[in-house]
């Protein structure tokens, strides 16, 4: 019997482990809504004008801690995007409607501004092409209404870049998105291999610097023309330059804001950015410069570790 004891021992030793580590598990998969991850929330769910292509995938998933949202959603601490239209014509220019409701249910109409704007509006076809920055304008009651240029058919994912001036979520910045279908063929374009640099309109600028992700840090484009470094760069909102950047995967959206002080018309070469990538992949990067009151748009995939 005494031989017996130890081997006894050891198997409710075992059997109590074992029991620990389910609790842990069970807690773990259980806890507030569903978070697998720190800082991930699975519980939210997809819009009625959301898609089920890949780039819904990460819908409603909260950033890593430290992170803004990736714009994946059309909710987010209890504002939402809201708008009926889900579908839009092929090859001809449409207004968007939407509003923004608070958490207590009616649309919002105090909005700060950032970078001269209440509202800054973005679409991205999936495969990350036809890039349209605008900015919408909102009638008394709530609603915007945003100019869509000619979209080609496929998916569309359209994003609200804001701030509340008020209520609960006051001084804190949202990103919140959904998709519309255009009709028709639609070939998906191959993202361009990543570089560093880029060249529009006799331009050339060039990312300096490796980006990690989840990591917020300063990242500087320079600007050139003719070899030369560019210092006639004119303010665009506010700003010597607007950058917006969306992940080749999902289509999430990364924080990028200028810190580049404005002093006339002649900015450059050098341009600072506070950004923050939510995940490592390619990302396409779209910059907004101005020259001699022309407004310039340069593209690049970047790659972030």
């Amino acid at each position: 019997m005494s031989s017996s004891r130890p081997h006894h021992r050891r198997t409710l030793a075992a059997a109590a482990a074992a029991a620990v580590l389910a609790a842990a598990l069970t807690a773990c998969g259980t806890s507030g809504t569903g978070h697998g991850m720190a800082g991930m929330d699975h519980g939210a769910t997809a819009s009625a004008g959301a898609s089920a292509a890949p780039s819904q995938l990460m819908a409603g998933m909260d950033p890593m801690p430290g992170m803004g949202s990736n714009g994946l959603s059309d909710n987010q601490a209890g504002y939402r995007l809201t708008a009926t239209d889900t579908a839009a014509p092929a090859g001809k220019a449409v207004d968007y409607r939407f509003a923004i409701t608070g958490p207590d249910g009616r649309p919002v109409t105090d909005f700060a501004v950032e970078q001269t704007k209440r509202m800054h509006f973005y679409a991205i076809r999936g495969d990350l092409t036809g890039f349209q920055h605008l900015h919408p304008t909102m009638a008394s009651d709530g609603t915007w209404t945003a100019p869509l240029t000619a979209l080609t058919p496929g998916t569309w994912r359209l994003y609200t870049s804001f701030t509340p001036d008020s209520g609960d979520g006051k001084g804190n910045s949202l990103v919140l998105s959904r998709t519309v279908t255009v009709a028709g063929a639609a070939p998906s374009e191959q993202l361009p291999p990543a570089s560093a640099t880029a060249v529009v309109d006799g331009y050339t600028i060039t990312v300096k610097g490796s980006p990690m992700a989840n990591m917020a840090h300063e990242m500087t484009i320079s600007v050139a023309k003719d070899g030369k470094p560019v210092t006639d760069l004119q303010p665009y909102l506010d700003t010597y330059a607007h950058l917006t950047a969306f992940h080749s995967g999902d289509a999430a959206i990364a924080h990028l804001h200028p810190e580049t002080t404005v002093n006339g018309d002649h900015g450059g070469p050098d341009l600072t950015f506070h950004a923050e990538f939510p995940q490592s992949g390619n990302w396409r990067l779209f910059l907004q410069f101005q020259t001699g009151g022309r407004l310039h748009t340069a593209s690049l995939t970047l790659e972030v570790g």
